[in-house]
């Protein structure tokens, strides 16, 4: 049976540097996707405006009954893109909250572990270079 006495403890300053630097990792993977998710976003509603703006003209022409069957059926193709786009902006727009929840929540973990730290420990986390980016 080991002793107790015998348990060394890792220095306070070493883990704290270890989660300054665990938090920064994950603090940049989530601005990483938060970023692919706005770019995905940006450019689905680029050709959601097109799309709209280009279906105006055919939809015009079925309302009037002045369209054919392919017109008819372009509209209907149309539509259903337009519907289609509009389901992922908002998933997208979901995603990206979602993102932006999780990387405030790693500001308050962060927070409140500072709180739980001396001035000097958190001091020496940052001077080694582990803080966030």
């Amino acid at each position: 049976m080991a002793s107790i006495f015998g348990f060394r403890s890792r220095d306070p300053i070493r883990d704290r540097q270890t989660d300054v630097a665990r938090l920064d990792r994950l603090a940049k993977l989530f601005e990483q996707v938060a970023a692919e998710i706005d770019a995905e976003k940006t450019s689905l509603e680029s050709r959601y405006r097109k799309e709209a703006t280009n279906a105006a003209f055919p939809v015009e022409a079925v309302e009037n009954g002045s369209a054919s069957d392919r017109r008819a059926s372009e509209v209907s193709a149309l539509t259903q893109s337009i519907l289609n786009s509009e389901r992922r902006i908002a998933a997208l727009s979901r995603q990206g909250g979602m993102m932006r929840e999780l990387r405030h929540s790693l500001d308050v973990v962060f927070d409140e572990n500072a709180a739980t730290d001396s001035p000097a420990t958190v001091a020496s986390a940052w001077r080694a270079g582990a803080g966030r980016g």
